[in-house]
Parts: C-alpha cells; structure tokens; sequence
C-alpha cells in the first residue's frame, strides 16, 4: 500500500507512480486517439458528413454509465474496506488475546509457545490469502515444526486447532481455569471469523455478468463516439474521446483492484505492515 499525504495535491497531480491508472492506459488512450483522428478525418474530409445533434443520445447513456461506475467503484471500495476492518479486529483481537494470556499464564516457556502460534496463524493468514504460505512466513518451533505444518491445505485452520489444544492441555493441567478458558474463547473465535470474512472477500468476486456488461458498455459507448462527436467538435472530439475514455476505463480498473484487497499491489492493504505490528506487541505483552 502507498503511504501519501493527501493534503499535497501538486505532488499528487504530477506523479505517475506503476499502479497509476494514466500509466496503464496509456497504450489504449493512443490507440482510441488515433481511432478518433481517423473518424473524423473520414467524416470530415473524405465523406462531407452534415448532422447535427447528435451527442444527445451520448449525453443521456453517459448518464447510465456513470450510475453503473458509481455502483462498481462503491461495491469494490465496501469489498476494501470490510478487508480493513477484518484486519484491524485481527489487531485489537491479538492484543486483547495476548494481554489475556500473559496475566494468566505464569510459564515463560507456555507463553512463548502460544505467542509464537499466534505469530504463525496471522502471518499464515496473510499468505493464505495470496499465492499460499511458505515457510518464510513461520517461525520454526520445536513442538510444531514447519514441515509437519506446511503439509496441510490449510495452514491457519491447523495453527487455530494447534493454539485450542494447547489452551486445552493448560486448563486440564490446573494452569489456567475454566472461568479463564471461556474469557479467552471469545479472541480465539474472532480469528476464525476474521479470516472467513476475508476467504468471503476473497473467493467471491463481482458477478461475471456485471462484470462483462459494464465493460461492452465502455467500449460502445467509447467506440461510437467519434461518429456523433467529430461534426460538433471537429479535431478537438481526439481529446475529448480520449480523455473520457480515460475517465471511465480508470474507475474501472481501479475497481477491479481494490476488490481484491490482499495483495501485494500499491492499492491493496498494507497486511506485511499490520502482521508485523501484531508480531511486535506479542513480543511486548508476553516477553
């Protein structure tokens, strides 16, 4: 994620960083510039065309479109931010758990043992959620080795039962009592709710249909164009076809990424920061 002050328009205005949408389009705004340049050459010098009124019929689908773009752009920032939310419960759930777990538990060597799960379950859950979880993403312990946790499909859901049956063995064993046991259930459970919303997010994207109609409806409305523009504005219809297609195609894409907000793009959200924020107050609150 892109770290920036808002309050610094210039900087922002003349920046083209790699997720910049004017980047991306770039070779497309050419392309329907030279489209645009062609039509109206054809209408203008080649087939004398003479038709007026004819941007009414653009003016009113525009109108249409912009409904649907709003629509798009509010659905993927709601998908975004319920992401956001997941993660910054993952940070209050964590610490509540910790400060929890450290008044309870009195073994150096238990507490260690259960901050280091909980270290594993939300760095695994942050890889989990991207191309799948590795073995830099865990520390190695000598109770639950790598190599035994990396064979399941499903590294956090095993992290979680691993976490439970230690909790478990403690109440049997006296360290901790049952009164104690229910206060923490309720932070263990809310990991498990925060990573299915984020598998929610994650494995449901917009409908296809949506999807593919909102960008046929880009392309005709941007391809027909230059025809009812090129009489009213002449050569100028180049700038003002391109820089409209600049304008829809862009919301577009930016909807497109920041649907899915788990990644490692400029727009999605910072979890390689928040997990290394959890890591540093479980190292604090149960040293």
């Amino acid at each position: 994620m892109v770290i920036y002050n808002p309050k610094d328009w210039w900087r922002l205005i003349l920046s083209f960083p790699k997720s910049d949408t004017f980047r991306i389009m770039l070779p497309g705004i050419i392309g329907i510039a030279v489209y645009t340049f062609i039509v109206v050459y054809a209408e203008k010098e080649l087939i004398h065309a003479n038709f007026n009124n004819t941007t009414t019929i653009h003016a009113m689908v525009g109108f249409v479109l912009s409904m649907l773009l709003v629509f798009r752009t509010n659905t993927a920032y709601d998908r975004w931010w319920d992401g956001r939310k997941a993660w910054g419960s993952f940070v209050n759930n964590s610490r509540n758990l910790a400060i929890k777990l450290s008044a309870f538990i009195k073994g150096h060597e238990d507490r260690t043992r259960l901050k280091i799960l909980i270290q594993n379950y939300i760095s695994s859950s942050k890889s989990h959620l991207r191309q799948g979880v590795t073995r830099e993403d865990l520390i190695d312990s000598i109770q639950y080795p790598i190599e035994d946790i990396l064979k399941v499909k499903h590294v956090p859901n095993l992290l979680m039962k691993n976490l439970v049956l230690e909790l478990n063995g403690m109440l049997e064993d006296g360290k901790i009592s049952s009164t104690q046991m229910l206060i923490i259930n309720n932070e263990i459970q809310s990991f498990s709710d925060n990573l299915g919303a984020c598998e929610r997010i994650k494995k449901t994207p917009i409908p296809y249909s949506y999807s593919i109609f909102l960008k046929k409806m880009i392309f005709i409305y941007i391809a027909s164009m230059p025809f009812g523009f090129a009489m009213e504005f002449g050569y100028w219809s180049i700038f003002i076809v391109s820089m409209l297609f600049y304008i829809f195609a862009s919301i577009e894409l930016i909807a497109e990424e920041i649907e899915d907000p788990f990644g490692t793009d400029d727009n999605d959200l910072p979890t390689d920061q928040i997990s290394e924020l959890i890591k540093q107050n479980l190292d604090e609150i149960m040293a």
